[in-house]
């Protein structure tokens, strides 16, 4: 009896949540409704590294795909994403001792996006200088050490970037 009357309470509890999540946490669905379509035009790329728009784009395209109701579509959209690659550092964080070769390396990649609302022209979401960044053990010399190819940690990077955006677009609460 008991046991029954309190998973009545938590159903209610449950329920109001997710129907005001104005009113605390809420475990409905977070994307607006009244979107259906998003276009993603490829991003500009203001760096010397080459394709990386092409993979970002991609990644973002994937990710929305993925994790949103919306179709992605590149006409008559009712929003649109549009963003730039601004920069792309790599940056040692340690030697080693004895070689003097990187042990460690950050590779970080910076954006700016914007997603407005083409039915209203209303910007809906953007950021300046959004980062993200990975740290990588490059590849060594010909003493047979093993270590990762810069893309990976480019590619690591760009898909933290791509889920961050994604979860940017979800609906203002």
């Amino acid at each position: 009896m008991i046991r029954a009357a309190l998973s009545l309470l938590l159903v209610l509890f449950l329920g109001a949540c997710a129907s005001d999540p104005t009113k605390g946490y809420s475990l409905g669905w977070s994307f607006d409704d009244s979107i259906e379509t998003v276009s993603v035009p490829m991003f500009e790329n203001r760096t010397y590294v080459t394709g990386i728009e092409a993979t970002l784009t991609d990644a973002i395209i994937k990710r929305i795909q993925s994790r949103t109701p919306w179709a992605v579509t590149q006409r008559n959209a009712d929003t649109t994403l549009v963003g730039e690659i601004t920069n792309v550092r790599r940056r040692i964080l340690s030697n080693s001792p004895e070689s003097g070769f990187v042990q460690d390396q950050a590779v970080t990649i910076e954006i700016t996006y914007t997603w407005r609302d083409n039915r209203t022209g209303e910007t809906l979401s953007q950021a300046s200088r959004f980062a993200a960044s990975t740290a990588v053990i490059p590849v060594r010399g010909s003493d047979g050490s093993i270590g990762e190819r810069p893309e990976i940690g480019q590619r690591d990077v760009i898909a933290e970037l791509a889920e961050a955006v994604v979860d940017n677009m979800r609906s203002r609460w």
